[in-house]
């Protein structure tokens, strides 16, 4: 594999693996180090990468694999990613103490959800990756995939409406 079908057939996916990498380390500059380090093995792999059948999996893989080498070396908590969602704010005339409890309760649910699941949400929903590429990345089947983030889902709306029903006095 030469360097323009590196940058060709690899490298074009480091902006699609930069918001995984950004959440699982916790910030842009640790997600800017940490693409250049997983392009770099994957450079010095280049010749194994050009005969995976996937390259397009290899390379979230490899990403994500950094990424949990990463913090299981620094001995540190993976970040949950709800710190990272916010519900956005319509333009009506709704306080800011409202949104801030919504944005609370949220977080408090995707606690509750077991990791696979919320990993599989945060990765379709908040970072907006493809089926197939969650699939590739925790190599499971597109199928188990569509299957967990339905089941995140429901559990996230019924939640939502148990809370809402409850503080409503229903």
């Amino acid at each position: 594999m030469n360097k323009q079908d590196f940058k060709q057939n690899v490298f074009s996916f480091s902006e699609r693996i930069y918001p995984m990498v950004a959440r699982m380390l916790g910030g842009n500059h640790n997600a800017e180090d940490a693409i250049q380090e997983i392009m770099l093995k994957l450079w010095e792999k280049r010749n194994q990468v050009a005969k995976h059948p996937n390259i397009k999996g290899l390379v979230f893989l490899t990403a994500r694999n950094y990424c949990i080498d990463v913090l299981r070396k620094k001995s540190l908590l993976v970040d949950d990613a709800t710190s990272y969602l916010k519900v956005i704010k319509s333009s009506n005339d709704n306080s800011d103490i409202e949104w801030q409890e919504l944005n609370r309760i949220i977080q408090e649910i995707l606690k509750k959800l077991p990791e696979q699941q919320k990993e599989v949400f945060v990765m379709r929903d908040l970072d907006g990756y493809e089926f197939k590429e969650i699939s590739a990345t925790l190599e499971i089947t597109v199928e188990h995939v569509r299957v967990l983030v339905s089941r995140a889902r429901k559990f996230i709306g019924a939640s939502l409406e148990k809370t809402y029903h409850y503080e409503q006095g229903k």
